[in-house]
């Protein structure tokens, strides 16, 4: 065993009775958001998924007709 394993302090086992008080108080002192925070957060989220799904569509569009035009002008330059 290592030294370092050897010298590390014995941690006392806790019952579940300690584990729920401390979580209990950690509750506590949580702060909830109210439901307009909520309402308005995923206002805000849906509106951004909304943007950015519409952005990489027109961006992916872009790049088809890009490459499919550069496609069609190589096939023309090699004759095929």
């Amino acid at each position: 065993m290592s030294e370092a394993v050897a010298q590390a302090p014995k941690k006392e086992k806790e019952g579940i009775g300690v584990f729920i008080k401390e979580t209990r108080a950690e509750l506590d002192k949580t702060t909830f958001p109210d439901r307009e925070e909520v309402r308005n957060t995923t206002i805000v989220v849906i509106v951004s998924v909304i943007f950015f799904g519409l952005y990489l569509f027109v961006a992916d569009y872009i790049w088809v007709y890009l490459l499919d035009g550069l496609s069609w002008v190589i096939n023309k330059i090699a004759g095929l």
